[in-house]
């Protein structure tokens, strides 16, 4: 079994499948870090650059927590993660696709510049975790389309892109509609004061992985 490593970080035999399908062998060491914090409940600030391996790290995790919470009812958003692109949006949508293909969990991703249509009718069937860009997710938001009431995970990407593009004050909109009692993660290549201020407003007593 080429995952014997993700599994030592606790990571579960139906991930570890599919990331076998992927060729992932040996974590990278954000991954190494940042997944057993996560699948103990902690808050995290990340700071990572593109092409760390962040991603899965924080994918990952939340995959194996929701597929281990059975769900009373109808399907509810439980994780939500924001991205600053449409790009990376599409990319995190790929990845939990790949990763979570054995565990039965649904996702979708909504973005602005394309029909609002598909995407709602997506919501109205019922999501397990959501990625979204922060504008089209307030709009949808506004016109009731979305409900955030159920999220328990919530995860920033790429937070100083968020601030550089104009989107702290959606964001932190956006981190306002949430339960306040969730577990969140911020992700960041650099700490300017702004994503230092929202980081520590989101995170309470997060643990630190750079």
């Amino acid at each position: 079994m080429t995952n014997s490593l993700f599994s030592d970080l606790g990571i579960a035999e139906p991930i570890c499948r599919a990331l076998s399908a992927e060729n992932y062998a040996t974590p990278t060491p954000i991954q190494s870090q940042a997944i057993p914090l996560l699948l103990a409940g902690r808050d995290l600030l990340g700071i990572a650059q593109t092409g760390t391996g962040k991603t899965a790290a924080f994918v990952l995790p939340i995959l194996q927590r929701l597929a281990a919470e059975p769900v009373q009812g109808a399907r509810a958003i439980r994780a939500l993660i924001l991205a600053p692109t449409r790009e990376l949006a599409l990319q995190i949508g790929e990845r939990v696709q790949a990763y979570g293909r054995h565990l039965g969990l649904r996702h979708t991703v909504i973005l602005g510049g394309v029909g609002q249509g598909p995407q709602v009718k997506a919501l109205g069937s019922g999501v397990d975790i959501l990625i979204a860009t922060p504008g089209r997710l307030l709009d949808l938001l506004g016109q009731r389309h979305v409900r955030l009431d159920k999220v328990s995970h919530l995860v920033l990407d790429e937070a100083d892109r968020m601030l550089d593009m104009g989107f702290i004050r959606d964001v932190r909109r956006i981190v306002a509609a949430l339960p306040k009692t969730r577990q969140s993660l911020l992700f960041s290549a650099t700490m300017p004061n702004d994503v230092a201020k929202l980081a520590h407003d989101m995170l309470r007593d997060p643990a630190r992985v750079e």
